[in-house]
């Protein structure tokens, strides 16, 4: 069974965001990159399909700038075997991607499609969903764990109340939540062999699909400064700010 899998460059986690002066974008300048968290998570789950011996071949994807091949190279370090890049400066919503990801679905004809729940970027939580939607395959999304018998897919879903099991049919979709694994750290000798393993380069028009957004980016804000704590003498001296100061009773 061949995985395809999609990553996402994002600005690193650890990094603290900075919003650029005419608040038109943030500010990416000397800002450290890395792959979407969400998106290890699903490499590490395909990697660990195909040592289980239930997968044959990892394939990795993104849809970015040409130093999106970056994340491709830690994927492939992570075990993925090679790597497909829709290379486009475009900014690319989660439609474009979806679009772009059912085309290489078309061509690859993978028996199952894992992605990140959302990006920690845009936190959209959707190109999964309209995946499966644009290639009319099962999906279970918010995956905590999975499982495959022959032809079948058991996937145990975080939802509000708890748990939820769904059995899908495969080929399927789906969308890795943070307790589905703990994400491996790529050894040095796996770097180094990452850079011969096989990156393959493509347009969106290769694809026939055009990336330009629909959605228009307006302003980017950053979030309010929040004032320090106080402490109060009394209960009453509590309820007074609570009323007069905050306005919240």
């Amino acid at each position: 069974m061949k995985v395809l899998v999609a990553v996402k460059r994002v600005i690193d986690y650890n990094v603290k965001i900075r919003v650029k002066a005419d608040k038109s974008d943030v500010d990416l300048t000397n800002v450290k990159m890395a792959m979407n968290p969400f998106c290890e998570i699903a490499v590490e789950e395909a990697v660990r399909l195909k040592e289980k011996g239930v997968a044959t071949e990892v394939v990795a994807v993104t849809i970015g700038p040409k130093a999106a091949q970056e994340q491709l190279r830690t994927a492939l370090a992570l075990g993925a075997d090679r790597a497909i890049h829709v290379e486009t400066d475009e900014r690319v919503d989660s439609l474009g991607a979806a679009k772009a990801l059912a085309k290489l679905v078309a061509q690859e004809q993978p028996g199952l499609v894992l992605l990140g729940k959302q990006a920690i970027d845009s936190d959209n939580n959707q190109t999964g969903q309209m995946l499966a939607a644009l290639t009319d395959l099962p999906q279970g999304t918010f995956a905590s764990e999975v499982s495959v018998d022959g032809e079948k897919l058991k996937v145990i879903r975080e939802i509000d109340g708890g748990l939820q099991t769904v059995e899908l049919s495969l080929p399927a979709i789906v969308t890795t939540d943070l307790r589905l694994n703990d994400p491996r750290y790529a050894k040095l000798p796996d770097i180094m062999k990452a850079k011969k393993k096989p990156l393959d380069i493509m347009s969106p028009a290769d694809l026939g699909v055009e990336m330009a957004s629909k959605v228009s980016l307006v302003s980017v804000e950053p979030p309010a400064e929040r004032q320090g704590g106080v402490k109060v003498a009394s209960v009453d001296e509590l309820v007074d700010k609570l009323k007069n100061e905050a306005k919240v009773l």
